[in-house]
């Protein structure tokens, strides 16, 4: 029998970087203080009145052209009515039947391989408020409250977990482009999940951060999904939740229908136009994005694709880039940046724009590399220090610099001597063990800069 079907879509939710909320004048920031940043509007006190943060539209329409979406002459707010703790007011303001955009794609891998996903539609809302489980108590931050969000809603176009993660690590760097997230921030981009296998009911995964956990996600409900229908049982239409740490999906409750949440226009908030002059200007603002960059570092550069995507996905990375080719021969600038320092970046889990790196630190560096004052060794380790603690690359170079002085080297032994008085008499009975023991108490006390061939022929004559 042959499996069925993987049909699986996405709903992602985009808190947008403004400076205040959505519908109030209360910082849109993290605090660590609970309902420290709040006012009557976000706290849904009766009497309130919202007011549209105008910045938070030119975010989402910048997305909505950046997705290729077709964007209305008019939109509106809604009220969608439930009843969670999260929410003071008993309902959410959020568009329904007028959003800001529909009908997008976005293309996901690369010639012949490549894929359209559609976007059904982007809609902007508030976030709820933050929920905190101590014990037997539930608490509430009213914080996030009123938070811009900006949903964007796919068709269920993808077949695979892998090409959803793929889908997300692209959108991810459009919104980085266009500097209306802040990737690095917890919460910033929140996933639900919707998948089903052919003939059966959908699932929905709720707030999933991380794309590595959303692919995670997907292929553990697959797997749910086919042994529960291997064994005759029944797949429910259900919210389920994602445990990251027993990597398990749990039940949540029976999925609401669209209808139960009962939509009314908000007749607080006037119908928003959404001019021609405006539209162009939107337009007009939009950057270069990867994919164009990717074009035109190949064409420029000669570079490989694999290199030049490297560096273009993440726009600080491809700044910086663009700025080092203009004083470093392109090519070695190329392979140091989708190398040694995206590695580097990676493996601390950082983004260049959270490091205090400048470009002149890197152009510095290579130079040094280029005219061939330092090794491609040292430049490795200057770039994994640089990284974690920016500074001038020729302070990491000179504390790289192998010490040929053989007092340093002396005196470093009759330290190490002093100190390890049994490791000598071991090395004296034959145990070679321990003469490797002293060299690496010496080049210990030298912090690695010592001539280790120096250092053998030294300790030798000493003992």
């Amino acid at each position: 029998m042959a499996e069925k079907k993987v049909i699986i879509g996405l709903e992602i939710h985009v808190q947008l970087t403004t400076g205040t909320k959505l519908f109030c004048g209360c910082p849109n920031k993290f605090s660590n203080e609970p309902n420290e940043n709040v006012c009557e509007t976000c706290l849904g006190m009766p009497g309130s009145k919202p007011v549209l943060n105008e910045k938070a539209v030119d975010m989402a329409a910048k997305i909505a052209m950046a997705l290729n979406c077709k964007m209305p002459k008019e939109m509106l707010f809604s009220r969608k009515s439930y009843f969670y703790p999260d929410m003071s007011k008993n309902f959410q303001i959020t568009q329904y039947e007028a959003p800001i955009a529909t009908n997008g794609f976005v293309i996901v891998g690369e010639v012949p391989n490549d894929k359209k996903i559609r976007i059904r539609r982007i809609h902007m809302e508030e976030d709820p408020a933050r929920i905190v489980n101590e014990g037997a108590f539930t608490l509430i931050d009213y914080n996030r409250s009123g938070t811009p969000l900006c949903e964007i809603v796919t068709e269920p176009d993808f077949s695979s977990p892998q090409e959803a993660r793929l889908f997300l690590q692209k959108l991810s760097s459009i919104l980085e482009y266009l500097d209306v997230y802040d990737s690095s921030t917890e919460g910033s981009m929140r996933v639900d999940s919707n998948i089903s296998l052919e003939g059966s009911p959908r699932v929905e995964i709720k707030n999933i951060s991380g794309f590595k956990d959303v692919e995670s996600a997907l292929n553990y409900e697959i797997g749910r999904q086919r042994n529960a229908i291997q064994h005759g049982e029944k797949i429910f239409m259900e919210t389920r939740g994602w445990d990251a740490a027993t990597g398990t999906t749990k039940s949540q409750r029976i999925k609401e229908e669209e209808e139960d949440y009962g939509y009314i226009t908000d007749t607080d908030l006037p119908r928003i136009t959404l001019s021609k002059k405006f539209l162009s200007g939107i337009a007009e603002s939009l950057p270069e994005f990867s994919e164009q960059k990717i074009r035109r570092y190949r064409k420029e550069f000669g570079i490989q694709r694999e290199i030049a995507v490297s560096i273009a996905d993440e726009p600080g990375l491809a700044e910086m880039f663009e700025k080092a080719v203009k004083e470093v021969e392109p090519k070695l600038a190329a392979e140091w940046f989708a190398g040694e320092l995206k590695k580097t970046l990676n493996y601390n889990n950082l983004k260049i724009k959270n490091t205090g790196l400048k470009a002149e630190h890197i152009i510095k560096l290579l130079k040094m590399l280029e005219k061939g004052e330092i090794t491609i060794k040292t430049s490795e380790l200057a770039i994994r220090e640089m990284v974690l603690k920016p500074d001038d690359p020729e302070r990491y170079v000179e504390k790289k610099k192998r010490i040929h002085d053989s007092e340093s080297i002396e005196k470093a032994i009759k330290e190490a001597l002093n100190e390890n008085a049994k490791a000598v008499l071991d090395y004296k009975t034959g145990k070679q063990e321990a003469f490797n023991f002293l060299v690496g108490q010496i080049m210990r006390k030298m912090q690695g800069r010592g001539d280790p061939v120096m250092i053998r022929e030294l300790l030798k004559k000493k003992i």
